[in-house]
Order: C-alpha cells, then sequence, then structure tokens
C-alpha cells in the first residue's frame, strides 16, 4: 500500500499526521480537516482504519501531557452513549457503499458545524443538565467516530456547552477519545477489515509528522485564551466541513 503512494499523495498524509498532531496538542476543531486529507489519498472507509493508531498515537501523548485536568464527571457522562454509538456505527457503516460513505461524512460535518454555530450564538447559555443531552450527543459522536473519525465536532459542542475551561477541556477529551479510540480497534480489525499489518505499516510512518505537530502546537496553545480558543473551534470547523464536502 505505500509503495502505491505518489509523493503527492506521502505529502497529504504527511500534513494531515502535522495538523493530527496540532489536534491532539489540544488545538480543537481541526479534526475534520485531517479526516478529509486521508480521504482524498485513500477510500473513505479504509481512510479510518489508516488514520485510527495515528489518532491513538496522538491520545496517548495527550493523555500523558494534560492528565491533571481531566473533568471525569463530565467524562463518564458521555462515554457509554459514544460506546454504544460506536456499535451502532460498525454494524450499519459495513453495509454502506463507498459513495454513501463519503456524503455520509460530508453531512455530518455540515450538520456539526451548524449546531456549534448555534449553540455559540445562543443568547442562553445555560448548560443543559438532562441525560438526554449527553445521550444524543455521545450516540452521535460514537457512530461518527466509527463511520469517519468525525466524533470531535458533537464532543466538542457537548463540552463547550459544560463551559469547561480551556486546559479542562483538552484534559477531558483526551481520556475520552484515547478509550474510545482504543475501543474502537478491534471492530475495525474484526468486523471491517480496516486494519491490518499492511495499514500499520502506512500509519506509523507518519508518526514522526505528528510528533513535530505536537511540539508546535503545545506553544502555540500556550499563547490563546479561552475566548480565542472557543472561536478557533468553530473557525476550523466550518472550514474542514466545506473542504470534505466537495473533495
Amino acid at each position: 500500500m505505500l509503495a502505491n503512494l505518489s509523493l503527492i499523495d506521502i505529502a497529504t498524509v504527511a500534513t494531515a499526521a502535522f495538523i493530527l498532531g496540532l489536534s491532539k496538542s489540544g488545538i480543537k476543531g481541526i479534526s475534520i480537516i485531517i479526516v478529509a486529507l486521508m480521504v482524498l489519498v485513500f477510500e473513505a472507509k479504509a481512510s479510518t482504519g489508516i488514520l485510527l493508531p495515528m489518532l491513538i498515537v496522538g491520545d496517548i501523548f495527550a493523555v500523558i501531557y494534560y492528565n491533571r485536568h481531566a473533568k471525569w464527571k463530565y467524562l463518564l457522562r458521555l462515554m457509554p452513549f459514544m460506546m454504544a454509538g460506536v456499535v451502532i456505527g460498525t454494524l450499519v457503516g459495513d453495509q454502506m457503499p463507498e459513495y454513501a460513505f463519503r456524503k455520509g461524512m460530508a453531512i455530518v460535518i455540515l450538520v456539526s458545524v451548524i449546531m456549534m454555530v448555534w449553540w455559540d450564538r445562543r443568547k442562553s447559555k445555560n448548560v443543559p443538565q438532562h441525560i438526554s443531552f449527553a445521550g444524543i450527543m455521545g450516540l452521535t459522536a460514537g457512530f461518527t467516530t466509527m463511520v469517519g473519525n468525525l466524533a470531535g465536532s458533537f464532543a466538542n459542542i457537548f463540552f463547550l456547552a459544560m463551559r469547561l475551561p480551556k486546559d479542562a477541556f483538552i484534559g477531558t477529551t483526551a481520556w475520552l477519545f484515547l478509550i474510545i479510540n482504543l475501543f474502537k480497534v478491534p471492530f475495525h480489525i474484526f468486523s471491517w477489515g480496516t486494519i491490518n499489518w499492511e495499514t500499520i505499516q502506512v500509519s506509523m510512518v507518519f508518526v514522526p509528522a505528528i510528533f513535530l505537530g505536537l511540539f508546535f502546537g503545545v506553544k502555540i496553545l500556550k499563547r490563546v485564551n479561552d475566548e480565542l480558543f472557543r472561536k478557533f473551534i468553530l473557525l476550523m470547523t466550518g472550514a474542514g466541513a466545506i473542504l470534505i464536502f466537495f473533495s
């Protein structure tokens, strides 16, 4: 698989890996761009299996670096619903043709962008406490993370709604995605067949680019305040939605 990649393909995946590192350092809202770049090189479903081990590498760093800021109360409220969503996504995604899979990704992103903008513009900033809010966000995030590694937008909505400060936001999502991404691995191996020794080799080649992104991301984050951080999430999520919709 790796030998079949052109120089442009390699540069595209390396760029995705670098952005992944930025994302896992705490710069949220840019994961959609990573997915879009991977889909440009690989088929939509195949790209999810190649990307997952790369995500886990970034997750491990994020947990080590931001572990002390995690708010387990919010994480445990969302995680069971996400796991259920992963199972549903496995069953549904296994039956999807490639064209529908790609278009489904685009629709999910656009819906998530609309929801995030709507939430940020609401006059009322009361935090939703009902379990149904966590249920809807969790099931949707679990489903979308399985079919396209796109849970970030919906998890962002939930944690932005909880009004978590920047460091707590990053630390909590770091643990959430490490657990969920590890939970997804058996489904990719045994159900979809999208992770195997060949795909892991492709994933590992781009690990240095992930670490480069992590290094720069940590430095950038130190200069960003909470309000700018929130606006950046919305801006980058919207840009990523447009990119993948027209890819």
